[in-house]
């Protein structure tokens, strides 16, 4: 039953994809505002680059202090020295959300160097 509703959402409204296609363009606009360095695309996954990867970990530590959840990924799940944090938007999260996320990792940013 949960998936012909789920069928029935998707077939019957672009609402939540167009939600989903601002917040990402948002996030990925705000980021490189901020001079992140974001992998291109118009996916709602963006991973965000920092190439060493502890590094992407202190960030992503200093993220959670600011109220924001991210992981890390570095070597073995991704190529060596290509570190990044994977953010993925979603239709659920507001603007505001949105901008809560990039300024954290403008204050992660500012905290670890």
């Amino acid at each position: 039953a949960g998936s012909l509703v789920a069928l029935e959402l998707v077939s019957t409204s672009g609402a939540q994809r167009e939600t989903l296609r601002h917040n990402t363009a948002l996030f990925r606009g705000r980021m490189s505002e901020e001079g992140f360095d974001v992998l291109p695309g118009e996916h709602p996954i963006a991973p965000v680059m920092f190439g060493d990867a502890a590094l992407a970990t202190r960030i992503a530590d200093a993220m959670l202090g600011h109220g924001v959840y991210v992981i890390a990924f570095s070597f073995p799940v991704v190529p060596r020295d290509k570190a990044r944090i994977r953010v993925q938007l979603s239709a659920a999260h507001s603007e505001d959300d949105v901008e809560t996320c990039v300024r954290a990792f403008v204050a992660a940013r500012s905290e670890v160097g």
